[in-house]
């Protein structure tokens, strides 16, 4: 008896219409999604590197620092100001727990009548200082620095921040659209299809086009779920609507952030001295002696200088990761410790608006996550590179036909 051939079924409506979708937007943002995943790939391993690459400065090396003294941070900075000879004014300085590890002094000036990100930013540079005698070891261009070119690329594709951030928020939304019609149009029919989506069956397969195909589909959807999140986090920073979304859902229907702009200097400014910032140092230093290191403002007129409701402190308690820290007020003038926000005070909506750099970066849980997230970023990169093969495979494949 024969066997009756069956009519291949045609695709459904949805999956008709995720393929043109798919096809389309994919050749429309391909090029944008692989600069925007190869920066950020290039930028995992920043912190690994630069501590590698900077080994020397970031540890001070001065000897028997038990019987020493750090230098009071004003007269630190009058002796820093002085070798570096910068004509805009220090912005602040990270203050490191470590007695062993350098004072780390920044200038940073925005200027938002710019149009991208050289002039939007005229001065960002660090300066690696040894806190017990002032001395610059080394001053380093962060603004024209490799990494941070890298991440201003992935970030607004060199334009001022205000609008370019849209332009890299708005592939990415495409993307996140893509990488749902993908998995729709992933999706296996039946058992053998199953047996293929999910490896590579390579073993006497010769056509280029086919092991394309599977790079395509296979690792398309193995990196899809940290695809998601990495493009979700990323989001984030483009629009604020996402932003108040996370924090919504993550803290059980909250809509207001916890706001301290009311907790204000009280004291006259008569009781501010040069060792006001000196009294508020060593308030962190005892509070927090198992964190990794904290910023203090050091309040010189800048060009973004808006007035600061408050004066707070940001420590961060882990070397590798920002979703700990604690915000500390204090009187500008008195240094009197006014208010304490530590992660036990924190809600979940919070704690994860915190985390939200860190899970982007795959910072969370140190060097495991990094290594998940550079993976995942190649992977996102290759995508639009073997899809375009695919649609120009059968594009050359459907030419023959038509002629």
């Amino acid at each position: 008896m024969k066997k009756k051939h069956h009519h291949k079924k045609k695709p459904g409506f949805f999956k008709k219409w995720s393929a043109k979708l798919h096809l389309w937007l994919g050749l429309g943002i391909g090029f944008l999604i692989f600069i925007i995943s190869i920066t950020g790939a290039l930028y995992v391993f920043k912190d690994e590197i630069e501590n590698l690459t900077r080994k020397e400065v970031i540890y001070h090396n001065e000897q028997n620092i038990a019987q020493k003294q750090v230098l009071p941070i004003r007269m630190m900075e009058k002796i820093v100001v002085e070798q570096v000879k910068e004509k805009y004014p220090v912005h602040w300085v990270n203050i490191p727990i470590d007695k062993k590890m350098s004072y780390i002094f920044y200038w940073y000036e925005h200027n938002t009548d710019a149009w991208n990100y050289f002039d939007e930013f005229p001065v960002y540079k660090a300066a690696y200082v040894n806190p017990y005698t002032g001395k610059v070891l080394r001053i380093y261009d962060e603004k024209n620095g490799f990494f941070n070119i890298v991440k201003m690329i992935h970030w607004s594709f060199l334009l001022k921040q205000d609008w370019g951030t849209y332009v890299v928020g708005i592939p990415v939304i495409i993307f996140v659209i893509m990488l749902i019609t993908g998995i729709v149009l992933w999706w296996p029919k039946n058992k053998a299809a199953r047996k293929q989506r999910f490896s590579f069956k390579w073993k006497n397969i010769k056509s280029w086009k086919r092991k394309n195909y599977d790079l395509h589909n296979v690792l398309g959807f193995y990196s899809s779920v940290f695809a998601l999140i990495f493009a979700i986090t990323g989001l984030f920073y483009a629009f604020f609507v996402v932003q108040a979304m996370i924090y919504m859902v993550f803290s059980g229907g909250e809509t207001k952030y916890p706001d301290f702009s009311h907790i204000k200097t009280k004291a006259p400014i008569e009781l501010r001295t040069e060792g006001t910032l000196d009294k508020i140092i060593n308030t962190v230093q005892q509070k927090y002696p198992d964190a990794f290191g904290f910023a203090i403002d050091l309040g010189h007129e800048h060009m973004d200088d808006h007035e600061h409701p408050n004066f707070e402190v940001y420590v961060k308690h882990l070397s590798y990761s920002y979703h700990k820290s604690s915000s500390l007020i204090f009187d500008e003038n008195s240094g009197e410790l006014l208010h304490t926000h530590d992660p036990k005070d924190k809600n979940f909506g919070e704690k994860t608006v915190n985390a939200n750099y860190d899970i982007h970066v795959g910072a969370i849980l140190g060097l495991p996550t990094k290594i998940i997230a550079f993976i995942v970023s190649l992977i996102c990169a290759s995508l639009p590179v073997t899809g375009f093969l695919v649609w120009w495979g059968r594009r050359k494949k459907k030419k023959p036909a038509t002629a």
